[in-house]
């Protein structure tokens, strides 16, 4: 992520919403470009550093779902879906592509900032209150770098989204310990968030994929979720 102020992209076709939105962000000292078609805007994340991404659900071209997909397959970087219709299943499915967070139209351009301020904070501060100790977790075929937001399976480096890595660091924090969906709630999403449980689900389904074929987030019917795996040289 970049040292100056963020950067973000907005891919949106409605003419009248990027310019007072970039006006608004700026004075939250953010940097807001807009694209109003799919192709322009993945020509500017190809040219451009970005820190986040905005992106509409109903685009020409292709929609906001096959953006995310496309966007997913080369980069984690940071994604706000808009959802029009306020439908949970648009929600659902833009998560379950790797979006990071969701806010349906019409909206509060303030709600906006703060959904993208929040994701941009769970990418670049790690918990203050993390002992040194833990800046590392090291365990059998999985070793996490809290530092450097780095994990590795089995010595390759997994592409993980913010959200996902924060999941992963939460359990990781404390294994064999169950974290319930309001616990991980509170972490991922923020107070600023509009809360549902799938939403838990969906980011979980995401990292066991990626870990595969490591099997170690357990879930533990109506409690939550729990790491299940030992520690680099237990048992030894």
């Amino acid at each position: 992520m970049s040292t100056d102020a963020p950067r973000i992209l907005l891919i949106d076709d409605d003419v009248h919403l990027g310019p007072p939105l970039a006006s608004y962000f700026a004075r939250f000292g953010c940097s807001l470009d807009c694209a109003l078609r799919p192709s322009e805007g993945l020509a500017k994340l190809r040219a451009h550093p970005y820190d986040a991404a905005i992106l509409d659900v109903m685009l020409p071209e292709m929609d906001g779902f096959a953006l995310c997909r496309q966007i997913r397959a080369d980069s984690d970087i940071p994604i706000v879906m808009l959802t029009a219709r306020g439908d949970v299943m648009d929600r659902v499915v833009g998560l379950e592509l790797g979006a990071d967070d969701y806010l349906p139209k019409p909206f509060e351009p303030r709600e906006l900032v703060a959904r993208v301020q929040t994701i941009l904070r769970r990418q670049r501060v790690r918990p203050a209150a993390a002992p040194a100790s833990a800046q590392r977790h090291d365990f059998d075929g999985l070793a996490i770098d809290l530092d450097r937001r780095e994990v590795l399976r089995h010595g390759e480096r997994l592409e993980l989204t913010g959200t996902e890595f924060e999941l992963l660091a939460l359990l990781a924090s404390e294994p064999g310990k169950v974290f319930s969906r309001d616990d991980i709630l509170n972490r991922l999403r923020g107070h600023e968030a509009e809360l549902f449980t799938r939403a838990v689900d969906i980011v979980v389904s995401r990292l066991r994929r990626k870990l595969e074929p490591l099997d170690c987030i357990k879930t533990l019917r109506n409690a939550g979720y729990t790491l299940a795996v030992g520690r680099l040289g237990e048992g030894a």
